[in-house]
């Protein structure tokens, strides 16, 4: 299912949203001191709840080195109907060995005892620091102090970590007569190329949802939204994408249909916008880059396409400088693995066009490099091949890249 770039009229922004915005759900948080305490607010360590059991689907990293609580979140998807996430960030318990599953566990464990829970009823994300153990002493204390309420905001400011805001969105739908939210919040912003889902992204809602559509659906929003993201080119061991639907709403539950078109149109909204604000958010990025390609071959060729050139270190470094060389938007797609047809491809930046039908259109140098320094670049790649189209997400490569990750474990 592909989605229109016009959004469903019934699908209505809700100002101020956030994770907790859907009927049911709560959240609490606290600071710890997993993180160092920068300019965010001191919070590490959050808890998301639904008042009632979900149906819950998620998407994880593909990386072989996966964390533990990737792990055990997907266990626990299979055994029961979640009714709580359990968030940290400063350490990704991830390279840790065995430990790390101990530990993850015990966090479950603790958090159950405190929400009178199962173990299996709650779910688990980690992000951080790769290869530290978790400091199980402070956690518990800390899980143990929470107070849970329907202020979510809090939940997407622990997730941080060298994020520079916290990322959240909500919209309201309504589906046969009964009215519904669906809500996320998201972190990124650095070692973003994921190969799955995205970072850590969180979406609740409170319409009931048939568990086998719940699960295509948010893996295909994923593939349209947080899959086409790529910051840095590394994909994390912790990538999690997480969706509870708790049916608080009364609404006959969603199997696909007109209903289930009009979720997954919402459903894409509320992703599309949270991936947006991770490559915005990129670590040290001045600008988003955005990048379309049209009329391929087919939807995968659009994609990877699309994925290689928001990729590449050349063109990125070239959009920090304002610097409208196409010849790096043409390498990138040539390596990409997509069908070419060189006298069909057309380059635009910015809607100044620089290549058409494969030969190159003299421009304004000058015109360029002022439409280039805008916040957004947008560069729209058609092949002439077929109908394939996918749009991708990513940010420029600037100085301050490599200051924040060669000094972000000292």
């Amino acid at each position: 299912m592909t989605h229109s770039q016009h959004a469903n009229e019934s699908i209505k922004p809700l100002e101020g949203g956030n994770v907790a915005s859907p009927r049911g759900f709560s959240v609490g948080a606290t600071y710890v001191g997993m993180k160092t305490f920068g300019d965010n607010e001191k919070l590490d360590l959050a808890i998301l709840l639904s008042e009632s059991p979900c149906v819950g689907a998620g998407v994880f990293t593909q990386n072989k080195f996966a964390a533990a609580p990737v792990h055990l979140s997907r266990e626990n998807l299979e055994e029961a109907q979640p009714r709580a996430i359990i968030v940290n960030s400063g350490c990704a318990n991830a390279g840790v060995g065995d430990q790390g599953m101990i530990d993850a566990r015990a966090m479950t464990s603790i958090a159950a005892s405190k929400l009178n829970l199962s173990r299996s009823e709650i779910l688990i994300a980690s992000t951080g620091v790769i290869g530290a153990e978790l400091p199980m002493g402070i956690i518990q204390n800390g899980i143990e102090s929470i107070s849970l309420d329907s202020s979510g905001h809090d939940f997407a400011k622990a997730m941080m970590t060298t994020d520079t805001h916290p990322k959240e969105f909500a919209v309201e739908i309504e589906i046969e007569g009964v009215k519904g939210t669906i809500a996320g919040a998201a972190k990124g912003v650095g070692m973003i190329h994921p190969d799955m889902a995205t970072m850590l992204s969180f979406i609740t809602t409170d319409l009931a949802i048939d568990s086998g559509f719940l699960k295509s659906v948010i893996k295909e929003a994923a593939d349209q939204t947080f899959n086409m993201v790529s910051v840095d080119g590394d994909t994390s061991t912790n990538d999690t994408l997480i969706i509870l639907a708790n049916g608080l709403a009364k609404n006959t539950p969603i199997d696909g249909g007109t209903n289930g078109e009009k979720f997954s149109d919402a459903l894409f909204e509320v992703c599309k916008a949270l991936a947006k604000m991770i490559a915005r958010d990129g670590e040290g990025a001045t600008k988003l880059l955005e990048v379309q390609v049209e009329q391929a071959q087919s939807l995968p060729d659009a994609r990877i396409a699309a994925r290689t050139i928001t990729a590449s270190p050349l063109l990125k470094a070239a959009i920090y400088g304002n610097d409208p060389n196409w010849g790096r938007v043409l390498m990138a797609l040539g390596r990409s693995g997509a069908n070419i047809a060189e006298n069909k491809v057309s380059i635009f930046m910015n809607d100044i066009c620089m290549m058409e039908a494969g030969k190159p259109i003299p421009f304004f140098r000058d015109a360029a490099i002022t439409a280039m320094q805008k916040p957004e670049v947008v560069i729209r790649v058609q092949l002439g091949l077929g109908d394939g189209n996918a749009t991708a997400w990513g940010c420029d490569l600037t100085e301050e890249y490599v200051h924040i990750n060669g000094a972000y474990t000292t």
